[in-house]
Protein backbone atom coordinates (compact mmCIF):
# COMPACT_ATOMS: atom_id res chain seq x y z
CA UNK A 1 0.00 0.00 0.00
CA UNK A 2 2.81 2.42 0.73
CA UNK A 3 4.29 1.86 -2.72
CA UNK A 4 1.08 2.97 -4.42
CA UNK A 5 0.86 6.11 -2.26
CA UNK A 6 4.44 7.03 -3.16
CA UNK A 7 3.76 6.43 -6.87
CA UNK A 8 0.63 8.60 -6.72
CA UNK A 9 2.52 11.38 -4.89
CA UNK A 10 5.38 11.16 -7.39
CA UNK A 11 2.98 11.26 -10.32
CA UNK A 12 1.23 14.29 -8.80
CA UNK A 13 4.50 16.21 -8.35
CA UNK A 14 5.66 15.42 -11.89
CA UNK A 15 2.27 16.51 -13.22
CA UNK A 16 2.58 19.82 -11.31
CA UNK A 17 6.09 20.35 -12.71
CA UNK A 18 4.85 19.74 -16.25
CA UNK A 19 2.07 22.29 -15.74
CA UNK A 20 4.62 24.84 -14.48
CA UNK A 21 6.78 24.25 -17.54
CA UNK A 22 3.76 24.71 -19.82
CA UNK A 23 2.88 27.97 -18.03
CA UNK A 24 6.44 29.29 -18.40
CA UNK A 25 6.58 28.47 -22.10
CA UNK A 26 3.26 30.18 -22.77
CA UNK A 27 4.51 33.31 -21.02
CA UNK A 28 7.67 33.30 -23.16
CA UNK A 29 5.65 32.93 -26.33
CA UNK A 30 3.50 35.90 -25.39
CA UNK A 31 6.57 38.08 -24.87
CA UNK A 32 8.11 37.16 -28.22
CA UNK A 33 4.86 37.92 -30.04
CA UNK A 34 4.94 41.44 -28.61
CA UNK A 35 8.43 41.93 -30.01
CA UNK A 36 7.32 40.93 -33.50
CA UNK A 37 4.76 43.76 -33.58
CA UNK A 38 5.42 47.14 -35.17
CA UNK A 39 5.91 48.80 -31.80
CA UNK A 40 9.03 50.93 -32.20
CA UNK A 41 10.66 53.45 -29.97
CA UNK A 42 12.95 56.39 -30.36
CA UNK A 43 15.95 56.21 -28.02
CA UNK A 44 17.56 59.58 -27.35
CA UNK A 45 20.88 59.75 -25.53
CA UNK A 46 21.84 63.26 -24.43
CA UNK A 47 25.47 63.96 -23.43
CA UNK A 48 27.03 67.15 -21.99
CA UNK A 49 29.89 68.33 -19.79
CA UNK A 50 27.69 70.59 -17.64
CA UNK A 51 24.68 69.08 -15.92
CA UNK A 52 22.67 72.32 -15.88
CA UNK A 53 22.74 72.67 -19.66
CA UNK A 54 21.98 68.97 -19.95
CA UNK A 55 18.92 69.22 -17.72
CA UNK A 56 17.53 72.24 -19.60
CA UNK A 57 17.93 70.49 -22.96
CA UNK A 58 16.29 67.31 -21.60
CA UNK A 59 13.42 69.44 -20.34
CA UNK A 60 12.99 70.95 -23.83
CA UNK A 61 12.86 67.48 -25.37
CA UNK A 62 10.35 66.27 -22.78
CA UNK A 63 8.14 69.34 -23.25
CA UNK A 64 7.96 68.88 -27.01
CA UNK A 65 7.17 65.18 -26.59
CA UNK A 66 4.40 65.89 -24.05
CA UNK A 67 3.00 68.67 -26.21
CA UNK A 68 2.51 66.14 -29.03
CA UNK A 69 0.99 63.50 -26.69
CA UNK A 70 3.81 60.98 -26.85
CA UNK A 71 4.46 58.24 -24.31
CA UNK A 72 7.83 59.00 -22.78
CA UNK A 73 10.06 56.99 -20.48
CA UNK A 74 12.79 58.89 -18.75
CA UNK A 75 14.93 60.85 -18.42
CA UNK A 76 17.11 58.11 -16.98
CA UNK A 77 20.40 59.39 -15.56
CA UNK A 78 23.26 57.22 -16.81
CA UNK A 79 26.58 56.96 -14.92
CA UNK A 80 28.82 60.00 -15.16
CA UNK A 81 32.07 59.24 -16.95
CA UNK A 82 35.01 60.87 -15.18
CA UNK A 83 38.25 61.23 -17.11
CA UNK A 84 41.24 62.17 -14.91
CA UNK A 85 44.50 63.63 -16.21
CA UNK A 86 47.71 64.14 -14.22
CA UNK A 87 50.25 66.65 -15.56
CA UNK A 88 53.66 67.80 -14.32
CA UNK A 89 53.62 71.43 -13.21
CA UNK A 90 57.05 72.14 -14.57
CA UNK A 91 58.67 70.80 -17.67
CA UNK A 92 62.13 69.87 -16.41
CA UNK A 93 62.54 69.67 -12.62
CA UNK A 94 60.23 69.22 -9.62
CA UNK A 95 58.75 65.92 -10.71
CA UNK A 96 56.83 65.65 -7.42
CA UNK A 97 54.82 68.79 -8.22
CA UNK A 98 51.83 67.70 -10.32
CA UNK A 99 48.40 68.98 -11.20
CA UNK A 100 45.32 66.84 -11.61
CA UNK A 101 42.42 67.67 -13.90
CA UNK A 102 39.18 65.87 -14.58
CA UNK A 103 36.42 66.01 -17.16
CA UNK A 104 32.93 64.86 -16.20
CA UNK A 105 30.61 63.65 -18.96
CA UNK A 106 26.97 63.61 -17.84
CA UNK A 107 24.45 61.46 -19.72
CA UNK A 108 20.67 61.07 -19.86
CA UNK A 109 18.51 58.54 -21.70
CA UNK A 110 14.98 59.20 -22.99
CA UNK A 111 12.71 56.67 -24.72
CA UNK A 112 9.73 57.83 -26.78
CA UNK A 113 7.29 55.01 -27.46
CA UNK A 114 5.67 54.76 -30.93
CA UNK A 115 6.87 58.11 -32.30
CA UNK A 116 4.90 59.71 -35.11
CA UNK A 117 6.31 61.80 -37.94
CA UNK A 118 5.21 64.99 -36.19
CA UNK A 119 7.21 64.09 -33.09
CA UNK A 120 10.33 63.30 -35.11
CA UNK A 121 10.04 66.58 -37.06
CA UNK A 122 9.55 68.59 -33.87
CA UNK A 123 12.60 66.99 -32.26
CA UNK A 124 14.81 67.63 -35.28
CA UNK A 125 13.77 71.29 -35.36
CA UNK A 126 14.73 71.88 -31.71
CA UNK A 127 17.50 74.40 -31.12
CA UNK A 128 19.56 73.13 -28.21
CA UNK A 129 22.48 74.95 -26.57
CA UNK A 130 26.03 74.32 -27.70
CA UNK A 131 27.94 71.70 -25.75
CA UNK A 132 25.07 69.20 -25.87
CA UNK A 133 25.45 66.08 -28.02
CA UNK A 134 22.43 64.00 -29.00
CA UNK A 135 22.38 60.42 -30.29
CA UNK A 136 19.03 59.31 -31.71
CA UNK A 137 18.29 55.69 -32.56
CA UNK A 138 15.11 54.09 -33.84
CA UNK A 139 14.70 50.72 -32.14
Amino acid sequence: MTVKKDEVALAATTKEKKEEVVKKTTVKKAKTSEKKGIASKLRIKVIAYEYKILDTSVKQIMDTAFRLDAKVRGPVPLPTAIKKYTVNRSSFIFKDAREQFEMRVHKRLIDIMNPSKEIIEALTNLSLPSGVDIDVKLI
